[in-house]
């Protein structure tokens, strides 16, 4: 401790000597610190929960025990139920999760006792599953219908690699023609085939050969664009044009578009000698209301 003596005192000069309300400024003790300012300086204790968890999930009450949320290490709901992490709770207790609760049951019942959903479900449980990362679960539905057939028709469509900016464009054409001509419903024409050559019966004898061996002004002459919006193709699989028609209207189905299609004849483009185009061409009705 500083003592300042008397003496000390006398010898400062006028003009430096302090007022008493500085002095005691400068020798005021440290506030206690505020409840926010400990809370910044100690770290929170691990969160303590009770066997029996009382759960509120966007608004939905459930119920379950602690080991149940703990049982596979590596998802979401074990970590954030491991102490670690603080979790709010409602006015009633239950400690409150942000999510929609309407599949959250599902998500219990595979932890307690690895039951799956019913096939309608399966989709949005597997949603579920990818965002508490529940890995076994997500294994689990990968292997039933609908998801296995999934992903056989993901592994044809792959084979596409514009699928996906061509679905982009016929919904855009169909807005736009129906915009512009203040319609229920806009047309529009897509080309879908699965062979680069053409063919027809009388020309596969020819076929073959002219594949493998054509020159390069020959392939020139194969090559062009069929006068349509869009066109799909082609692809090297045993899933037809039919197969790809199915995918194009369930996936724009999907995002709540009602369309019809029909073929309304095949490409007549005269190419080289007796070939022709030949691909068919379909007409696409997009209903917007």
């Amino acid at each position: 401790m500083v003592v300042v003596t008397g003496q000390g005192r006398a010898s400062r000069d006028p003009d430096e000597a302090m007022s008493s309300s500085e002095a005691e400024d400068e020798f005021q003790e440290p506030a206690t610190p505020t409840a926010t300012q400990a809370g910044e300086a100690l770290p929170l204790l691990p969160q303590q929960f009770p066997e029996v968890v009382p759960l509120n999930v966007g608004g939905t009450h459930f119920t379950t025990r602690l080991s149940t949320l703990r049982r596979y290490e590596d998802t979401m709901l074990a970590a954030m139920f491991s102490g670690r992490h603080y979790i709010p709770t409602d006015a009633e207790g239950r400690y409150f999760i942000d999510r929609d609760g309407a599949y959250f049951g599902d998500i219990l019942n595979f932890l307690r006792s690895g039951d799956l959903p019913p096939r309608e479900r399966v989709r949005s449980v597997y949603k579920e599953a990818q965002y508490y990362s529940i890995g076994p679960l997500l294994d689990y539905l990968e292997d039933v219908q609908p998801l296995k057939g999934e992903k056989v028709r993901q592994a044809f469509l792959g084979l596409m690699p514009y699928y996906k900016d061509h679905l982009e464009r016929i919904i855009e054409i169909a807005k736009l023609r129906a915009m512009q001509r203040k319609a229920r419903f806009a047309k529009l024409k897509v080309c879908v085939f699965k062979e680069e050559m053409p063919i027809t019966p009388y020309e596969c004898p020819h076929f073959n050969s002219l594949r493998f061996e054509r020159s390069e002004s020959e392939t020139k002459l194969f090559e062009h664009h069929c006068e349509v919006d869009v066109s799909f193709g082609p692809w090297e699989a045993v899933a037809d044009v039919y197969d790809l028609l199915h995918c194009i209207v369930t996936d724009l189905s999907d995002r709540g578009i009602t369309v019809d299609h029909q073929c309304i004849g095949v490409c007549d483009k005269h190419l080289i000698n007796h070939y022709y185009c030949k691909r068919p061409i379909y007409e696409f009705k997009i209903t917007w209301w």
